[in-house]
This record gives C-alpha cells, sequence and structure tokens, in this order.
C-alpha cells in the first residue's frame, strides 16, 4: 500500500446480524465518518462484492452547503425576486456597468 496510490487492502469480520467496521483511515480518507454517508453496494457476477462511498453531497461539493454560503444564496435570490438585477448583452456591458458603480473620486 503507497500512501500516493490510497489503496487499501485487508480484511474485516462479518458480525451475526451482517454489520462490518471498516478501518478508521479508511473512513476519514472517503468522507465516510460524516453524516449520511451511506456505501453502494454491487454484487458482481463473478462473487465479487463492491462497495463504494456514496455521500450526500460530494466532498469536493460540501463547500456550497455550508451556513454562511447558503445565506448569501438566500440573499441573491431575493435580489433576483426584487428585480434588482442587471442583465448585459456582451461581457464589455457588464465591465462597463461595474465602472459605472465605482463611486466618483
Amino acid at each position: 500500500m503507497t500512501a500516493e496510490a490510497h489503496e487499501y487492502h485487508g480484511y474485516v469480520g462479518v458480525q451475526r446480524r451482517g454489520v462490518i467496521s471498516l478501518p478508521a483511515e479508511l473512513r476519514k480518507r472517503l468522507h465516510l465518518d460524516e453524516p449520511g454517508a451511506q456505501l453502494e453496494l454491487t454484487e458482481r457476477s463473478d462473487g465479487v462484492i463492491e462497495l463504494r462511498p456514496a455521500l450526500p453531497v460530494p466532498a469536493d461539493q460540501k463547500w456550497f452547503w455550508t451556513q454562511t454560503w447558503q445565506e448569501r444564496e438566500r440573499e441573491v435570490d431575493a435580489h433576483v425576486a426584487a428585480g434588482e438585477v442587471a442583465v448585459h448583452d456582451s461581457g464589455e456591458d457588464f465591465l462597463a456597468h461595474l465602472d459605472d458603480l465605482r463611486p466618483a473620486e
């Protein structure tokens, strides 16, 4: 096992009711220690059982669901609902609009 490859090979016991316990290092690295984490289970025709991490929100998109980001999203939604938006036909029009918003020197 190399740290760069992030591969794991080992054995886990299956308890009486079918419960298995994943090693802590694996749970942490794959974000399976987070609320709502699940494993997708696939039984292949060759007898192999595959487990894949399945998070309600992919780890690389977690930032979007932070409280601060969601508050900002609601603020923008309120501006859009109130019609407090500007639509521009081009990037140049957008940049000119930004220049117009600058306070006079």
